[in-house]
Formats: structure tokens, C-alpha cells, sequence
């Protein structure tokens, strides 16, 4: 199944419509459904081998709901980590911020495009994660936002949709979780944008500095794991 990039209707909606609003919605259910906060969670957990961070960025994070999930889940054991929501649009909920505060994780939101944001030299960056974000891009700018990431992280996970048949089957029928046009249109797109074997570690920067890992994850999903060796 050949990869295929296009745009989706929910990046060209601003933040206030309705049914950007109820797609948004949508997806929180999707995440839940498909369990990437706890399947991201598992994955820093066993990534960081016992030493949590003291920064994480998280690349698309439109209203940040989703970390906020992985958070609740490391919470308990990581403490005080500092958050940076990164998305194009201003989207994330003052519950969503107070969310943060109630775990003890100083957030900060960033507008700005994931790119400039990477290949800036004053970003900051420790652990970089992102949840169904990489497959809108296209195999050239994974590149250069993998180099980039690569020159100033120590870690980065992303949780993506597996393309595939059966991904793509169960992606026309989300009428059947009450999800709207916006989320059933993009939701095929995604899957036929998302990722399959080792194509993201072949666009990582060669060398012996990283160790990569990538595989399916659930029924639908994506795990790669870029971590840096000490």
C-alpha cells in the first residue's frame, strides 16, 4: 500500500468552529480507544530506564489533551516535569492547563510551526514525543525535522496510524462511534499517510549515536523510538 500524503480538513478549520471543536472531541475518544497515551506512557517509561526527564515538547499537540493523559500515567513516578504543548494553533483549554498544574508540571504553550520550532538553535529539547502528527508530513521534511530533532534531543517517541488494510477498513466506519464528517474524512487519510515497517527509522540521521526502534503497536498503530546512547 503506497503511502499517500494529503491534506486534512481539520488543520485548514480555525480553532473556534464547531466542528473543528467536536472533532477534537473526537479524537480524545479515538486516543482512548486506541490507548496511544498508555502506549506512549509505556514506552518514555522504558526509554528513560528509571531517570524521568526534566523537559518534555510535544509536537501537534493541538489542546494538549493527549499529554495531559500521559502524563496522569507517569505522574506518580515522574515529578515536576516541564511541558511544552507545541502546536500552529492556540488550542489548549485553560482545564487542560489546570491539568498540568494539578500534577505538579509547569506547561507552557508555543505557537509555531513544528519545523522552525526544530531547526531553531535557541529551542530547547530533552525529550521530544508526538501523537498522530508525523504523518502529515511528506519523506523530505521527516527528514529535516529528524535531523534537527536529532542535534538537540536525548529522546523522541511518536505514536502514529499504521497503514494497512485493516487500519483503513475500521477507518471508514467511524459513523459507528458517532464521530463526525471531519474525523471520517481525515481519519482515511491518516491511515493512508501512516507509517508501516522501518520507513521512519530510514529517515533518521545514520550513525551509531542512536538506537532505533520501531514497530506496530495495538491493531492500528505505529511506535518509533529514536534514543540517544550514553
Amino acid at each position: 500500500m503506497k503511502r499517500i500524503v494529503q491534506p486534512e480538513l481539520l488543520d485548514a478549520l480555525p480553532p473556534e468552529d464547531e466542528n473543528a471543536r467536536r472533532s477534537r472531541r473526537d479524537l480524545q475518544r479515538i486516543n482512548s480507544i486506541m490507548r496511544h497515551h498508555t502506549c506512549l506512557a509505556g514506552a518514555l517509561h522504558k526509554a528513560v530506564n528509571g531517570r524521568p526527564p526534566e523537559r518534555i515538547t510535544e509536537l501537534g499537540a493541538g489542546d494538549g489533551h493527549f499529554l495531559l493523559r500521559v502524563a496522569q500515567n507517569l505522574a506518580s513516578r515522574w515529578a515536576n516535569v516541564n511541558v511544552t504543548l507545541l502546536d500552529q494553533q492556540k488550542t489548549i483549554s485553560a482545564e487542560t492547563l489546570a491539568g498540568f498544574a494539578a500534577l505538579g508540571w509547569p506547561t507552557q504553550e508555543i505557537v509555531a510551526d513544528a519545523l522552525v520550532w526544530a531547526e531553531d538553535p535557541r529551542s530547547e529539547a530533552e525529550v521530544v514525543v508526538a501523537n498522530l502528527f508525523l504523518h502529515h508530513l511528506h519523506e523530505p521534511l521527516l527528514a529535516r525535522l529528524f535531523s534537527a530533532i536529532s542535534h538537540r534531543a536525548q529522546l523522541f517517541v511518536a505514536v502514529e496510524p499504521r497503514r494497512g488494510a485493516g487500519p483503513l477498513f475500521w477507518s471508514r466506519r467511524l459513523w459507528m462511534l458517532g464521530c463526525n464528517s471531519i474525523t471520517r474524512y481525515d481519519a482515511q487519510l491518516s491511515v493512508e499517510a501512516g507509517f508501516a515497517g522501518r520507513e521512519l527509522s530510514t529517515l533518521w540521521p545514520a550513525g551509531r549515536d542512536w538506537e532505533l526502534t520501531e514497530s506496530s503497536a495495538g491493531l492500528f498503530s505505529h511506535l518509533f523510538v529514536a534514543r540517544r546512547k550514553k
